[in-house]
């Protein structure tokens, strides 16, 4: 279930890019990601079976798939997905059951429970490139406010790395809700700083997963930045411009995870 939700949404992100051109509501979706759609929708509804209920908007997607206009789509991707994908994930596990964790065994986690000062030094030369890009999912997986963890296959990037989108959710009682997209990209470097080099070019790459339109781009790593980037960075949030750059240094980071010791000790930070 997992998986297929992941390649819907890579499908949707690809037929998003369809409306960038001069196109009219009424014409027919013509591309093969369609069709790809539909078939993943329909082995989720094969998972699903006839025992489950099916989450809110589900009929809205499906009639949206069977009259394919790029109408149809526009509202498949802000409508009915959105919603569809939340009550998969949210019935994906009884009230009652174990959520999976990313561990053999639970004693062995509970026998490293992490102890001393708050926020001492953690031991990053310990996780590989990939456990880094996982800790950080983990960590915007698991805290309120942040909704629809994904990640962002980056295929043509040099060292292959991967992005992480995720919606940053604040509420007012009198304004309402407020959902900020965020793109969060992980450097896991121990011998070298995040320079501007690094922070031009990503800003550049941050085009590539629009639309939607990204409103934060978080640059997370186990290192440090240079004087320099952190100049570039706040020019960047004082400017006129809607895109605002945060920057998660290894400082940052060992004080989030301070607060959530199962997360360091599953890594074996300590």
């Amino acid at each position: 279930m997992t998986e297929l939700i992941d390649a819907i949404d890579a499908n949707l992100r690809e037929l998003g890019k369809l409306f960038e051109r001069d196109i009219h509501s009424n014409d027919t979706v013509e591309n093969s990601g369609f069709d790809q759609l539909k078939q993943n929708i329909a082995q989720i509804n094969t998972l699903l079976g006839s025992s489950v209920s099916k989450p809110a908007r589900w009929s809205d997607l499906h009639r949206h798939m069977h009259f394919g206009m790029l109408g149809d789509l526009h509202d498949i991707i802000e409508h009915d997905w959105p919603s569809v994908k939340a009550g998969l994930r949210k019935s994906l596990y009884g009230e009652r059951e174990p959520v999976p964790v990313e561990v053999e065994d639970l004693g062995a986690l509970v026998s490293k429970k992490p102890r001393g000062p708050v926020a001492t030094k953690l031991l990053w030369e310990r996780v590989t490139d990939e456990d880094f890009e996982r800790l950080v999912f983990g960590l915007i997986s698991s805290e309120h406010g942040y909704e629809n963890p994904e990640w962002l296959m980056k295929t043509n990037a040099p060292d292959r790395g991967r992005d992480l989108s995720v919606y940053r959710v604040y509420t007012d009682p009198l304004g309402g809700t407020l959902r900020q997209r965020v793109i969060i990209q992980c450097k896991h470097w121990q011998s070298k700083s995040v320079g501007p080099s690094e922070i031009a070019t990503l800003k550049e790459q941050m085009k590539m997963w629009e639309p939607p339109r990204v409103d934060v781009h978080v640059i997370a790593t186990s290192g440090r930045f240079t004087s320099d980037a952190v100049a570039i960075a706040e020019k960047q949030n004082h400017s006129d411009s809607a895109l605002r750059i945060e920057m998660w240094p290894e400082s940052h980071l060992e004080r989030l995870l301070a607060s959530r010791p199962a997360i360091i000790a599953e890594f074996g930070l300590r």
